[in-house]
């Protein structure tokens, strides 16, 4: 038996609006995508637009320029091996393979710098570069980079080379994984998505409050109630 009738389908037809609206969400109406894959796209574009600390890392590695480095790399695989031997020999350093063991020696200022073009080419989306660099895709090249370069950094941190091994860490982190992970986004300024920002954002408090109103009235039009 309803109690309040006013109150109760004033809820429902606050629930019916609410899920009309979130069959609209769901249709691919927002420039051929729905509204949450829309919204996913802009957010990690704008992330991207402020996630580019390449031009840091490179200042940053300017204090390393002529310090060496000798290291033996435990590969993964002998595939592994040979294609992380290209981006070393690009980087001028000499490299010796022994099946799945990778020997290193070089200068480590000129080792990450190289490391930072090819992740600067990622980062705007120029894949096509590094294929033709090193013979196979853009994204296995960055992979290769981030996974020699986590085995530098235990190398580096075996042999009290502290300094050089949080340069190392620094790349992965803010160079490598950046540049991987936002590979194929357009990189956009929050100023220019504003009004699209913070219609979402009121949209999202407003749409939540909506839920929960309806669920109320309807709940109170219904006659239960909430007892201290």
């Amino acid at each position: 038996m309803i109690a309040n009738k006013k109150e109760f389908y004033t809820g429902l037809a606050m629930m019916v609006g609410f899920i009309a609206v979130l069959i609209v969400i769901f249709l691919p109406v927002f420039k051929g995508n729905n509204g949450l894959e829309y919204l996913d796209a802009l957010y990690n574009s704008i992330s991207k637009g402020s996630a580019y600390y390449i031009p840091e890392v490179r200042e940053a590695n300017s204090a390393f320029a002529g310090k060496t480095v000798d290291l033996t790399l435990p590969m993964p695989s002998d595939r592994a091996a040979a294609q992380s031997a290209k981006l070393y020999e690009a980087a001028g350093a000499r490299v010796k393979i022994n099946g799945e063991s990778l020997h290193v020696a070089g200068d480590l200022g000129r080792i990450i710098e190289s490391c930072l073009d090819d992740a600067d080419a990622m980062y705007g989306n120029d894949s096509e570069t590094l294929q033709q660099k090193y013979g196979y895709s853009g994204k296995q090249v960055i992979y290769n980079w981030w996974s020699a370069f986590k085995l530098m950094d235990k190398g580096l941190k075996a042999g009290k080379q502290f300094k050089e091994a949080k340069m190392v860490a620094l790349v992965e982190k803010k160079a490598l994984e950046c540049s991987y992970n936002y590979f194929g986004i357009e990189a956009k300024k929050i100023g220019g998505s504003m009004g699209v920002v913070t219609l979402s954002l009121v949209f999202y408090v407003v749409y939540t409050l909506w839920y929960g109103f309806a669920v109320m009235f309807m709940f109170e039009g219904w006659g239960l109630k909430l007892e201290h």
